[in-house]
C-alpha cells in the first residue's frame, strides 16, 4: 500500500528520466491526470495517454529530452506538501520556484493549477510540488 501516491508519481518520472526511458507507465487517479495535463501544457513532457483498464487504469507519459544534448527537460521534481506535513499558502505567499524558471503546482478550491495562475486568480491552496 502506497501512502503518498503523488510522491510515487514524481519518483517514477524522476527514475525514468535518469534511466533515459522514453515512456513511463503510472497507475492512474484524477489528481495524477490533472498533474500530467499541467506538465504537458507547460512543455515538460512530450505527450500522454490515459488508458482505462479495470480497476484503476494507467497513464502513459512520453518524456521529453533535449535534441542536441539528450538531457531530460525535467531537471528536478520536488514534493512539497506530504501527508505528514501539509504546506498551504495564501495567494500572495505562493512561491516563485527558481525565480520563475520552474513551476509550483498548487491544489486550490478552483482545481489544480500552476502558482502563477493561482496568484493571478487570487486563490491560495496546498503546494503539491515544484517542477524544474
Amino acid at each position: 500500500m502506497n501512502t503518498d501516491p503523488i510522491a510515487d508519481y514524481l519518483t517514477r518520472i524522476r527514475n525514468a528520466n535518469s534511466a533515459k526511458h522514453r515512456v513511463v507507465s503510472i497507475p492512474s487517479s484524477k489528481l495524477k491526470k490533472e498533474i500530467t495535463k499541467i506538465l504537458f501544457d507547460q512543455g515538460f513532457i512530450l505527450s500522454y495517454k490515459f488508458e482505462e483498464v479495470a480497476p484503476q487504469g494507467s497513464i502513459k507519459i512520453a518524456l521529453k529530452y533535449d535534441k542536441i544534448t539528450n538531457e531530460p527537460v525535467i531537471k528536478d521534481l520536488q514534493r512539497v506538501s506530504t501527508p505528514g506535513l501539509r504546506k498551504y499558502a495564501a495567494s500572495k505567499d505562493i512561491p516563485r520556484y527558481l525565480n520563475g524558471l520552474g513551476i509550483a503546482i498548487v491544489s486550490t478550491s478552483k482545481g489544480l493549477m500552476i502558482g502563477k495562475k493561482a496568484r493571478k486568480e487570487n486563490v491560495g491552496g496546498e503546494i503539491l510540488c515544484y517542477v524544474y
